[in-house]
């Protein structure tokens, strides 16, 4: 928790006066049974009115000034619980949007989801409770004791009897409870990412008729905190009634004891209802300082949980430095120097000592199996990741020496899977450029082959776009997804297998218009249609990491029988001598 105090500390002055009203709130709390004791002792029968409207007045302006601060303090602790949590949640927001993607594989998508909702309420719920308990809950119990034994000193030894019992009652349902609570939040996680695949996955869930087993592994996820939920309530039961039977002996107890010390003349009754309340007021007060305990453990567990995240620092450096252009001798130029490229969990490279050179305005295709690293190349490339050993160049100048945004701002990607956001055409196609003209978007839609489909809507442009894109075909999504990194008009152009669900004649003239509007841009397109890649300048062909052969489709086709093979098995012999210069 103390790693997080950095984020109270703007709302210090709140804090001050909430402090300062709680105290003021317990005072006036204490004076109240000392002043019913003083009129009941006093006696009201024989006395004149103004004596009667005086003792009125002091319990109307003790009652009001209750009720003000009181109220003043509960709202400035709900501001200061209200605002840091808010500052908690852009924190991790913050931190998370700096974490590549091996930071998201160590902490799963579910488990920010949980720790930025979930645990942070409990944080929050923690610090508006202990503005309100763990100032007022011992000031009513030190304070309850004092004036309790200014009444009597006999029966104040009740405290000794009861408060340790009551605090023995506490330690041991804490400790039976804590472990309890660091399981119920990773079950939450679980829960979460149940959830999460179950609504993603919906269509694939259908296609399969798996709803029944989807259900059950949903139901399995919902017991599991079902169970630890309800022992850790079962746990916490047993205290209230522990607390109220306290608390109802004590009463006993003092008016029993009470009763005899008013017989003998050594205590007036005055004192005795006084007493009572104080005693009550006592634990009540350890009743709040309990209610307390019950928090702090499951708030400790999410306080753990969110400081892993904002110690969690991204494996990729940003330089933050700002290469001059006339340091980038060549933008758009691409060069992998002993490049190689292994995954922190993995046991072999991914990419083994990669070496090319990629010319300014080429257009290169990536070609290869599956698994074999053609995405991880491009990843590279976008500094996802960073190379194991080796170096990549752009322009010349080792990209781990620019800042994260001015690489990415030179390169416009295109990734595998086609994302969409929640909007309308309009804002997802400005996503690359944010201040881009109604012309613009028309011309990157043309290129993209998207105008067509985004002119026969109703709402053209301003289409409502659902959560992931879903009211799109996945050509659409694609196209979509192209015309946002083409309207970005970047030095390099990112193609990660953004074809696939194209139609070869959709496919053909996107790839026409590429050509022909970005003459000038370095074009890298992953590929698994061989159609694709027959006109690219140059073709990498990987395997297993490693590159196997490059050069364009002819050099190839004639010297290595590993491309030859995945050409011929996509179209006929005539095809792919026809394209043979």
């Amino acid at each position: 928790m103390k790693k997080l105090f950095k984020y109270l500390k703007p709302f210090t002055p709140m804090i001050i006066v909430a402090v300062i009203l709680t105290f003021c709130q317990g005072m006036l709390n204490l004076y109240l049974p000392n002043l019913m004791s003083d009129i009941v002792n006093n006696g009201i029968v024989g006395q004149s009115l103004d004596e009667v409207y005086k003792y009125g007045m002091q319990m109307v302006i003790v009652t009001i000034g209750f009720m003000c601060c009181a109220i003043g303090a509960t709202f400035m602790a709900s501001r200061v619980s209200a605002g840091f949590g808010k500052k908690l949640k852009s924190a991790i927001y913050k931190q998370v949007e700096k974490f590549s993607l091996a930071e998201f594989k160590k902490i799963s998508t579910a488990s920010l989801i949980t720790r930025t909702t979930n645990d942070v309420t409990q944080v929050q719920q923690l610090t508006l409770m202990s503005m309100r308990m763990m100032i007022g809950a011992p000031l009513m119990c030190i304070g309850g004791i004092i004036m309790a034994l200014s009444k009597n000193k006999e029966l104040s030894v009740l405290f000794i009897v009861v408060i340790p019992i009551l605090l023995f009652a506490i330690i041991f349902l804490a400790r039976k409870i804590v472990p309890l609570f660091t399981i119920l939040q990773k079950r939450t996680d679980r829960i979460n990412q149940v959830i999460r695949e179950k609504l993603t996955g919906v269509r694939v869930i259908r296609a399969f008729g798996t709803q029944e087993y989807e259900r059950k592994r949903y139901d399995k996820a919902n017991k599991d905190i079902y169970d630890i939920s309800l022992k850790a309530a079962y746990i916490m039961s047993i205290l209230m009634p522990i607390v109220l039977f306290l608390i109802n002996v004590s009463s006993v107890a003092v008016v029993w004891f009470g009763s005899h010390l008013v017989d003998s003349g050594a205590m007036q009754i005055g004192d005795m209802m006084a007493f009572m309340q104080y005693a009550i007021q006592v634990l009540f007060s350890i009743l709040g300082v309990t209610m307390m305990f019950v928090m702090i453990p499951r708030a400790m567990v999410s306080a753990k949980r969110i400081i892993e995240v904002l110690e969690t620092e991204s494996s990729i450096k940003d330089s933050g430095k700002v290469i001059p252009e006339e340091k980038i001798t060549n933008p758009g130029e691409i060069e992998f120097v002993n490049a190689t490229f292994q995954y922190a969990d993995g046991d072999i490279p991914v990419l083994s000592n990669m070496n090319f050179k990629i010319e300014k305005g080429q257009t290169v295709a990536v070609l290869g199996g599956t698994g074999s690293g053609k995405t991880s190349l491009l990843s590279l490339m976008m500094r996802f990741y960073d190379v194991t050993e080796g170096e990549i160049k752009i322009g010349g100048v080792n990209i781990k020496e620019m800042s994260l945004k001015q690489l990415r701002n030179m390169i416009g990607y295109v990734p595998q899977k086609a994302v969409l956001f929640s909007g309308t055409i309009e804002s997802n196609i400005k996503y690359g450029k944010k201040d881009a003209t109604y012309e613009e978007m028309v011309e990157a839609s043309k290129i993209a082959q998207s105008y067509d489909f985004i002119d026969s809507l109703d709402d053209k442009f301003n289409s409502q776009v659902a959560q992931g894109g879903t009211n799109f075909s996945g050509g659409q999504k694609q196209r979509l997804s192209i015309a946002r990194a083409i309207i970005k008009k970047p030095q390099i152009y990112l193609f990660d297998d953004s074809f696939s669900a194209l139609d070869y004649k959709t496919d053909k003239k996107l790839r026409e218009a590429l050509e022909e509007n970005m003459k000038d841009s370095t074009v890298v397109i992953v590929a698994q249609r061989v159609s694709t890649v027959l006109n690219a300048d140059k073709i990498l062909f990987i395997d297993d990491g490693k590159i196997i052969a490059q050069g364009t489709h002819s050099e190839l086709y004639n010297s290595c029988e590993e491309y030859k093979e995945v050409v011929l098995s996509q179209i006929t012999e005539e095809e792919a001598i026809k394209n043979v210069k």
